[in-house]
């Protein structure tokens, strides 16, 4: 069972596979970006063909409100038509409303193999990893899905790994699409607070990227961050197993649960 099943060409509902975090009523909004990046590319190609290829180099995602598990719809349309570069946009919609944007860059890829290299820390390989169970921390469809290798060093800062077996659909899935349904996953694997004491989910997602993620392992290093006023950050570089493939960062509301205060007998 996929994450979505598609229904119309541009209709879909979500499986038991998008369920949870926050609320097991809701989406996890996490596959929802793989799907908006497979549909970006697979608009691409409709209108160029396979031999005039642009590759995504940016992912901007804004999350506009929450998503219940039913049906909803995805519209494409190009902000900038170009030879090598373009600017394309995916919204997602459900009963009316606008819920998540996507607006990503795509680029003419190059040689430029001799110039190649970064100053990006490379991580440890998965199986130098102990596996990591995160269900006992987070509930909910989603994160049962996944499986995670995981190095904590502190309380919002870890190294880790995380692939799935769930195919976003029934069709054919590019390797930046399958990875970008699972960066969003970077806001829970190292929590700085319990989230049942303190909610802080992620208001968007940009993910820079210098070349295609390979199949397999997608990687992350990530450090998250709490303001003193109500604000917060996840900040992630992300890896393949043949090294740094770009960066990632997430803005977060940060609020204290309120306690539930019984009523007087």
């Amino acid at each position: 069972m996929p994450y979505f099943d598609r229904i119309a060409d541009d209709v879909f509902t979500p499986t038991a596979h998008v369920g949870g975090a926050w609320n097991l009523e809701e989406q996890h909004v996490g596959p929802s970006f793989g799907l908006l990046c497979h549909l970006v590319e697979r608009d691409h190609a409709d209108r160029r063909g396979p031999q005039d290829r642009l590759d995504v180099t940016r992912l901007s995602y804004d999350i506009l409100g929450t998503l219940a598990m039913d049906r909803f719809e995805v519209a494409v349309r190009v902000l900038r038509a170009g030879r090598t570069i373009e600017l394309v946009e995916a919204t997602l919609t459900q009963g009316g409303r606008a819920a998540v944007v996507l607006r990503a860059w795509l680029v003419v890829p190059g040689d430029t193999a001799s110039y190649a290299g970064t100053g990006l820390a490379d991580l440890a390989a998965p199986d130098t990893m102990p596996a990591w169970d995160p269900t006992t921390v987070w509930a909910g469809g989603f994160i049962a899905s996944v499986r995670v290798r995981r190095q904590q060093q502190a309380p919002g800062r870890a190294a880790y790994w995380v692939r799935t077996d769930v195919p976003l659909l029934d069709e054919p899935v590019g390797p930046t699409a399958a990875a970008a349904g699972l960066v969003d996953i970077a806001n829970g694997m190292t929590v700085r607070a319990d989230p049942g004491a303190v909610t802080f989910p992620n208001l968007d997602l940009t993910a820079h990227l210098v070349r295609p993620p390979r199949p397999g392992w997608l990687g992350f290093d990530t450090s998250v961050t709490f303001g003193a006023t109500g604000h917060g950050l996840t900040s992630t570089t992300l890896h393949d197993e043949a090294g740094p493939i770009g960066t990632l960062a997430q803005v977060l509301t940060v609020r204290p649960r309120t306690p539930v205060v019984p009523s007087s007998p």
